[in-house]
């Protein structure tokens, strides 16, 4: 048992899936972005779309939030806006795109930039400036610092090679969760997910572990803080319906996400906890409905999926 549900609420309105073609980009500064961007508008491109619209470019002013108090930095937050300025539709940019994309004066995006480039983290060539790949320390220091990240790598190549399916690790970041492991198989599915990826956590099997993991305060802030959009026929969105599914998800600590996110995809997931007990990540096994059904799924993969997480978190446990 993971905790006590709490009671029910409202719902929401519908909205395309969050998926595309550039959810599973492979590029240097692909992977920064889905680091260095809260919101990524990529992600959030219809399945359908062959090509996606270029995302707002006014999105990081927008998510710099007011100065709240005297400990905040404002050029610090400026220097990070920046650094989010950069992503794969962007990768290369002159002063005045940065500026126009940060809010910021060309005074003060060119200081910046500077200092960025003093420090080995942004490039020039001619009028362009680009990130360095030394901008993935600070991304590789997240992961790294992890305590579950290199252990259960291992553990989730032989769950996929035994199941034959799909295995990733994420973890939660307010109404998200965050790849942080990923394990494909060589089918073709129309899914194309890497580390940083970002999804909604009501209607995916990892977030609805890791948010049964929330107190019921916390569980309500999450629920009620973004809008809940049905990306599929079967997708719940409304809160009292999801309260009761992540109650039982709290019961028998797994849980089970059919086609709520996209026509086709099946997921299970199991949580992953630290030495207190506390859950810090959940793991998946990912299933095409072509293939498999939701109650198959949990005849077949739910007992190695289990082994795998308890696995991984008897290692955490062992190590902290």
């Amino acid at each position: 048992m993971l905790t006590r549900a709490p009671s029910p609420e409202g719902s929401r309105p519908p909205r395309p899936s969050p998926l595309s073609s550039h959810v599973g980009e492979t590029d240097r500064l692909g992977y920064l972005d889905r680091f260095f961007k809260h919101r990524s508008k990529i992600e959030r491109q219809p399945m359908n779309s062959a090509s996606s619209a270029s995302p707002d470019r006014s999105a990081d002013q927008q998510e710099i939030p007011e100065k709240p108090g005297d400990s905040y930095v404002q050029s610090f937050a400026r220097g990070l806006s920046v650094i989010r300025a950069f992503n794969a539709e962007h990768p290369e940019q002159t002063l005045t795109d940065v500026a126009a994309a940060t809010g910021l004066t060309r005074a003060g995006a060119r200081r910046i930039l500077l200092t960025l480039q003093t420090l080995g983290y942004v490039e020039a060539e001619g009028r362009l400036f680009r990130l360095t790949p030394r901008i993935l320390d600070l991304g590789f220091a997240y992961l790294t610092s992890m305590p579950f990240w290199n252990l259960a790598e291992p553990v989730m190549e032989e769950l996929s090679q035994e199941v034959h399916e799909s295995c990733s690790a994420a973890v939660l970041d307010r109404t998200e969760i965050v790849y942080v492991l990923r394990v494909p198989t060589h089918k073709i599915m129309t899914i194309n997910l890497s580390i940083g990826s970002r999804l909604p956590a009501y209607c995916t099997s990892m977030g609805r572990v890791l948010l049964a993991s929330l107190d019921d305060a916390a569980l309500d802030e999450t629920l009620g803080s973004s809008p809940l959009y049905a990306h599929t026929a079967r997708t719940v969105t409304d809160v009292g319906e999801l309260k009761k599914i992540i109650a039982q998800v709290r019961q028998q600590g797994w849980a089970i996400v059919d086609q709520e996110l996209e026509g086709g995809l099946i997921s299970i997931s199991a949580p992953i906890r630290n030495r207190q007990g506390r859950v810090i990540a959940a793991m998946n096994i990912s299933g095409n409905a072509q293939r498999t059904s939701a109650k198959q799924m949990v005849k077949t993969f739910l007992d190695p999926l289990q082994h795998a997480a308890a696995h991984v978190s008897s290692m955490v446990a062992r190590r902290t």
